[in-house]
């Protein structure tokens, strides 16, 4: 029985893949999971930012756009190797001589894999979109802390036919630094926040305790951990009807003093601080309207257009 209903769910994704491509809503690639996106799904996406900036902290936000990369060492002090070692993308290039570059020129004439004479670059591929910003406030902060307004690109290596699944993708993400209780707070009110978004765009959408995907046998621990004690909540909408659980497209997430302590990021007062985002995944959030409401935007309801600016 759960063979078929994986079946069945595995030929709901694909049929909701083939059906994003034949409308060239998305651009398929040779690699599972890494899509180009069309002009109308870029219009989504605008979209569906302007409600979530709508329902933002606006103003009193500091606004930050990172790149796709950051440096390796902030990589390292995320710690993110130690629990998501199978989602992490590394930035390799040639630093060789010119006798090295003719072999691996040789190499990949012959087919051969030319990846040996490839060395570590100091850059990384960005797993979150809050994760360049805790460098900047390594040291004492503010009195009031930190209030983000995060938006970027995030690379996560898990390739999959399921569309809501890719390897590249989006988030804007609302990052609060500060004490234990601003960084719960935050957490909290975004769930209801997050909601009242996904309900402005006619999203049904159910509020989950939830964890990452830690790996490995100490990564169970850790998983347990997290929802013993309520550290996750995604926002999940069903994409694929009772074959699944649903899909997260909103993820209100609390690291205690996690990013406090691996960027040595105190408090006013001298406390080790606290962190909390709210991520949006864009991609997702477009791919859940395109669900929900059809492939052909000119059609959906009048209000969630019009609240799109479509």
């Amino acid at each position: 029985m759960e063979q078929q209903e994986t079946s069945e769910l595995e030929r709901a994704r694909r049929a909701f893949r083939a059906e994003l491509l034949g409308a060239g809503l998305l651009v398929d690639t040779s690699v599972a999971g890494l899509y180009g996106r069309s002009g109308l799904f870029e219009d989504i996406v605008d979209g569906i930012d302007a409600v979530v900036r709508a329902a933002g902290p606006g103003a009193s936000a500091a606004r930050f756009r990172f790149p796709p990369v950051f440096p390796r060492t902030s990589f390292e002090r995320t710690d993110y190797i130690a629990s998501f070692p199978n989602l992490t993308g590394a930035v390799n290039t040639f630093t060789g001589t010119n006798a090295e570059h003719a072999q691996l020129l040789a190499a990949r004439a012959e087919g051969e894999s030319w990846d040996r004479w490839l060395e570590p670059t100091d850059t990384m591929l960005v797993s979150a979109a809050c994760h360049p910003a805790y460098p900047m406030f390594t040291g004492v902060l503010p009195d009031g802390g930190a209030l983000l307004d995060v938006y970027g690109y995030c690379f996560r290596h898990e390739p999959a036919f399921d569309p809501a699944r890719m390897q590249a993708f989006r988030m804007h993400e609302f990052v609060r630094i500060g004490t234990a209780d601003q960084a719960a707070d935050h957490r909290d009110s975004w769930i209801e926040r997050g909601l009242e978004v996904l309900s402005d765009l006619w999203l049904d959408a159910t509020p989950v305790i939830a964890n990452d995907p830690f790996f490995g046998r100490a990564g169970r621990m850790l998983a347990a951990n997290q929802r013993d004690e309520n550290l996750k909540t995604e926002l999940t909408v069903r994409l694929y009807g009772d074959l699944d659980d649903g899909t997260a497209v909103v993820s209100c997430n609390c690291h205690q003093d996690h990013f406090g302590v691996t960027f040595d990021i105190a408090t006013a007062d001298g406390g080790v601080a606290h962190s909390a985002c709210v991520g949006f995944g864009m991609e997702r959030i477009a791919l859940a309207m395109l669900r929900t409401h059809g492939m052909d935007p000119s059609r959906w309801p009048s209000a969630v257009k019009s609240r799109m600016s479509l």
